[in-house]
């Protein structure tokens, strides 16, 4: 049995390798609601770049998740509503995600366990939520097979985070984060094995208990808003 990748334990500490300011930014155009409407009504032939951080190792099995790409409607444009996992959690514990998690057995598909998950996390009603399409599954290395379901959310709601599994919850440009030039490109290197991810980083208004100035957004959740970024310059 081949075992899992070793973990990267401190995602910060693992050197840049490199930015991608050489690729263009989405369109401003093509980050209104309208325009995402349209596009996922009539999708581009495309390929994601990133279909997993996880291999198919025999003897472990898989399960099905969904998270929810929530793009609320601002004055200032479209913004991302992600939250930041709390620190006791046994998986993915700190770290900055979309809303959502595994499936249960009473949802109806992955769009059901999407909006469930974020009620149950972070309070959004679904009167709130416009679900507009989806976006190719997703691999992690911790055995999930993440569908993400990208909505358009409308203002006026209250959040009321789940404190166990949710220490904050923040919005984040939707421009910022398609644009290429704010994604880092890291190399991790153990036990023989390579690996590579980005990174988002977006400033915090003040320092977190640990010092940190910014919110490290990378991984999974980093993964899955480059794939986003190719679905809209495809």
């Amino acid at each position: 049995m081949q075992p899992p990748r070793p973990p990267i334990l401190d995602p910060r500490a693992v050197p840049v390798a490199g930015h991608d300011g050489h690729l263009p930014p989405v369109p401003a155009e093509r980050l209104q609601a309208l325009a995402l409407r349209q596009r996922f009504a009539a999708p581009p032939v495309w390929e994601p770049e990133k279909r997993g951080d996880g291999g198919l190792f025999p003897g472990y099995e898989r399960a099905e998740a969904a998270v929810l790409v929530p793009l609320v409607e601002r004055e200032g444009g479209l913004s991302v509503l992600l939250t930041q996992r709390t620190a006791h959690l046994r998986a993915h514990a700190g770290h900055i995600a979309f809303p959502g998690g595994r499936a249960d057995p009473g949802d109806a598909d992955a769009v059901d366990t999407a909006l469930r998950e974020t009620e149950e996390e972070v309070g959004l009603p679904r009167a709130h939520i416009d679900v507009v399409g989806r976006l190719p599954l997703y691999r992690t290395v911790t055995f999930f097979d993440v569908t993400p379901v990208v909505a358009i959310v409308r203002p006026g709601f209250e959040l009321t985070l789940d404190s166990f599994e949710v220490a904050e919850a923040f919005e984040v440009p939707l421009a910022f984060l398609m644009s290429p030039a704010n994604h880092q490109r890291h190399v991790f290197e153990a036990a023989g094995q390579r690996r590579e991810f980005l990174s988002m980083p977006w400033p915090r208004p003040q320092p977190d208990a640990a010092g940190h100035g910014d919110y490290f957004i990378w991984g999974a959740t980093a993964a899955m808003l480059r794939n986003f970024y190719r679905f809209l310059m495809a």
